[in-house]
Order: structure tokens, then C-alpha cells, then sequence
């Protein structure tokens, strides 16, 4: 199958081409992301492949159908980017990547989790200045502290296991879930919050949980606690967020994600001034670190995806049934 490849990077192009070693698909990879303007650029080809910052809106979707495309692959899991009423209407088919390893965001989440309770990030670079004084690097144990998971799918299960291989209490809140192990309490939203030292997010983002952690359930916080987030970004009020850590109640913030990421992550802003300045403010406090949404970017991940999403073209092209459609 002929198809475009959105938004790509090294590494995108790197796992696709391994996953397409046997040259099936003509792929043509392109740095832009996809939008209204961009979208010209998929004219001729049987097939888009989008990312997460990709704008696929009505617009955008009517030149890819009128260019030819019949088929949207996202290599992702979130298509909250998509309006897939009207990929239906025009008869463009979109699948995704529904999932693929959930270790590679888990462990990232111990990853921000550990940094920010043995203050990592502030240890490395005292060294490397050579300051070995270690005068306020006092850190607390993960082991004994009660694991907060919100959230119950794939990826909130492995942050279970690997939160209880630490010695930690494991409860969680996910209205939708029944099946928990016998030592994981489904807990009200706001009872976990009380009741946890470390607080990782893996809700979808719906109308519903859109800024699920607002400024009355910050409040509800014990003093000294750390939220994680590595779903995403509108999980949380940014700007309710930059106040409770104004007030020094929490003992770290790791995102991974941020709710208007879209223009910056995955981009070198280094020689540019920052004018988001509710993402500078938050790159001020000590105690937060932001990573540029790179939870699953693994060797490991990356071949799933590019599999999964060589495998839609391939079914879809032979008209077979697709396992991960949407529209």
C-alpha cells in the first residue's frame, strides 16, 4: 500500500522501515505534522499515518478523502485529536494502535516517581558542578507508602504490580473495573486522593475527565504528596496545579504529558524563547519534572506500534477484517 507518514522522527522512521523490511507498503516519511495545510501533501496516496499532535478535524479529513486517502492509521492509542463522525461520512477507514507494551509508559512512571523522591535531577547536576555536598537532598522511601493508581486499564495493572514489587499499599479508583486482586481497594476519587503518598493518573481523556484533578481535588492532596501524570495532559488543571505548588504542599509533580503540549513537544524550543508561560512557570519549581511525552518511547514500543500499524495497511488492503478499527 502507498502510504504518507506524518509527524515523524528518526525513530519513527527507523521502526517502521524494520517493520517493512520486506518492502510491502511504499511509505514516504514526512517531518510536518498534518493539518489543513499539510494535508495537500497526502494527494496520491492510499494511506495517512498520523501521531498524537496530527490535527484530523473535518477540514483536514475532507482534503485527505478528496486527495485519495482511504484510510487513517494513527500509531497511537488516543484519537481525541480525530473526528471520526466524519471520517465515517466521508468513507475514510481509521485504525489505531490500541495498545502495545503498557510497560513502557509503567516504568516510566517510577522512572519520575524515584527521581522526584531521591532527587535525582538536583544530585546530578550538583556533581556535575562539582559540588558533592548533599545538604537538602534528604529523599523518602517508595516501600510502605500507598500507590494511588487512577485509572485501571493495561497500563495502570502493570504500575500495580510494580508499585507492590516496591513494598507499597496499591489502591485505585476506576468506576468501570471490577476485577481487582484481593490486596487492591477501588477507592472514591476523592478517598484515594486522602489517602495516597504517590498519585499516578491513566484515565482516558473524555468530557468526564477533563481536568480531573482540579483545584478543590488538589486540595484534597496529603501534604508531602506526588503526582504523576503520564496519560494526559487535560487530566489536570495546569494552571490550579501551578497554585498548590505555589503553596508547597506537594512533594513532587512529574508530567510526562501536558494539556497544550501539541506546539512544543517534540520540538527543539532551545534556541527560542518559551511563549507558553504557564509551561515556563512550571519548568521554575524544583520539585516538577517534565518530560516531553516519551513514556513509551522504547526500541520495544516503537516495533509494536510500527507492526501493528504495517499489519491494519496490509489487512485493509487485502480487504480483510480490521482488528483495530474505529470508523
Amino acid at each position: 500500500m502507498k502510504a504518507v507518514v506524518f509527524d515523524t522522527h528518526d525513530y519513527d522512521r527507523r521502526a517502521l522501515s524494520e517493520a517493512n523490511a520486506n518492502g510491502t507498503h511504499a511509505l514516504t516519511f514526512l517531518d510536518v505534522r498534518l493539518d489543513e495545510q499539510t494535508a495537500k501533501l497526502a494527494e496520491g496516496f492510499d494511506a495517512a499515518i498520523a501521531f498524537v499532535n496530527d490535527h484530523l478535524d473535518e477540514p483536514v479529513l475532507e482534503r485527505l478523502a478528496a486527495g485519495g486517502v482511504r484510510l487513517v492509521a494513527m500509531r497511537c492509542a488516543g484519537h481525541n485529536n480525530l473526528d471520526l463522525a466524519a471520517a465515517t461520512r466521508l468513507g475514510i477507514t481509521v485504525v489505531t494502535v490500541p495498545s502495545y507494551t503498557p510497560h513502557a509508559v509503567a516504568e516510566h512512571v517510577f522512572a519520575l516517581t524515584l527521581s522526584l523522591l531521591r532527587s535525582v535531577p538536583r544530585a546530578v547536576s550538583r556533581v556535575r558542578d562539582g559540588n558533592f555536598s548533599v545538604e537538602g537532598l534528604v529523599g523518602s522511601l517508595l516501600c510502605g507508602k500507598t500507590f494511588g493508581i487512577v485509572g485501571f486499564g493495561q497500563i495502570g495493572r502493570v504500575v500495580a504490580g510494580i508499585a507492590r514489587g516496591f513494598g507499597c499499599r496499591v489502591v485505585i479508583h476506576d468506576p468501570y473495573v471490577k476485577d481487582t486482586a484481593a490486596d487492591v481497594e477501588n477507592l472514591p476519587l476523592e478517598d484515594l486522593l486522602a489517602r495516597s503518598d504517590v498519585i499516578s493518573l491513566h484515565s482516558p481523556l473524555t468530557p468526564q475527565t477533563r481536568h480531573l484533578i482540579n483545584a478543590a481535588r488538589l486540595a484534597m492532596l496529603k501534604e508531602g504528596a506526588v503526582l504523576i501524570n503520564t496519560g494526559r495532559g487535560a487530566l489536570v488543571d495546569t494552571l490550579a496545579l501551578i497554585e498548590t505548588l505555589k503553596a508547597d504542599r506537594l512533594g513532587g509533580v512529574g508530567l510526562d504529558v501536558y494539556e497544550l503540549e501539541e506546539k512544543f513537544f517534540y520540538t527543539d524550543w532551545s534556541n527560542d524563547v518559551l511563549p507558553d508561560d504557564v509551561l515556563a512557570r512550571l519548568l521554575t519549581f524544583r520539585k516538577v519534572l517534565v518530560t516531553s511525552h516519551m513514556g513509551f518511547l522504547t526500541r520495544e514500543a516503537l516495533a509494536e506500534i510500527a507492526q501493528t500499524t504495517l499489519r491494519s495497511l496490509g489487512d485493509f488492503e487485502a480487504g480483510q477484517t480490521l482488528k483495530n478499527r474505529l470508523s
